[in-house]
């Protein structure tokens, strides 16, 4: 991740990684101050893009990628997310009487503008999609809060980089003082004393 305006996480393989990709879509969407029209379109939208992903034949050990990236010049929201697989998706026609193969068709009919790039760095392809959001607020300030004070969502600098909070728990050290374990979304997890203070960019979601 290269700012709060530029979020990235990694995905299992599992059915369970589409609610968590929308519940981290709201987490981070929340602080950036876009419509709930808006909200309600990237969670169809990411949903439908991280489902195509988890059907991709790819080797059982690799991840997804999904990037959220908001331009507030533009009034643009990207959302990209990005597999190991071959191929490029197609927008299908689907029958009356079929069930499924319209995921494309409803992104292409939310999205100002949508497509598949070959991925930055290494094997497979990144398939984005961007929605109007003439409400995004630009980059948010940075302030120190306590750690016991950060929420899911939220962006804190951990060892000169930013890092988006995935999870949070409380914890015990050995002499009983409290302390916090953050889940991020790159590298080992964060455990500090829940007093200890941490940069957070402030407008990210709260809780």
């Amino acid at each position: 991740m290269t700012s709060s305006n530029d979020i990235t996480f990694r995905l299992s393989r599992s059915r369970s990684s589409v609610p968590r990709a929308r519940a981290l879509l709201h987490a981070v969407l929340g602080g950036w101050g876009v419509t709930q029209e808006v909200l309600d379109d990237a969670e169809l939208v990411l949903s439908e893009l991280v489902t195509n992903a988890l059907r991709v034949p790819v080797p059982s050990d690799r991840q997804i990628g999904v990037r959220i990236a908001r331009s507030a010049a533009e009034g643009l929201l990207r959302l990209e997310v990005s597999d190991a697989g071959g191929g490029r998706p197609e927008v299908r026609d689907p029958g009356e009487d079929e069930t499924g193969g319209r995921g494309l068709l409803l992104v292409a009919a939310l999205a100002h503008r949508w497509g598949c790039e070959e991925r930055a760095a290494g094997i497979g392809k990144t398939v984005f999609a961007e929605l109007k959001a003439p409400d995004i607020v630009a980059e948010p300030a940075t302030r120190e809060m306590a750690a016991v004070m950060v929420r899911t969502g939220q962006t804190v600098r951990v060892r000169g980089e930013w890092r988006t909070v995935l999870a949070v728990r409380s914890d015990q050290y050995a002499a009983g003082g409290p302390a916090v374990v953050l889940e991020l979304d790159d590298g080992p997890s964060l455990r500090v004393h829940a007093a200890e203070p941490l940069a957070v960019r402030t407008g990210e979601c709260s809780g």
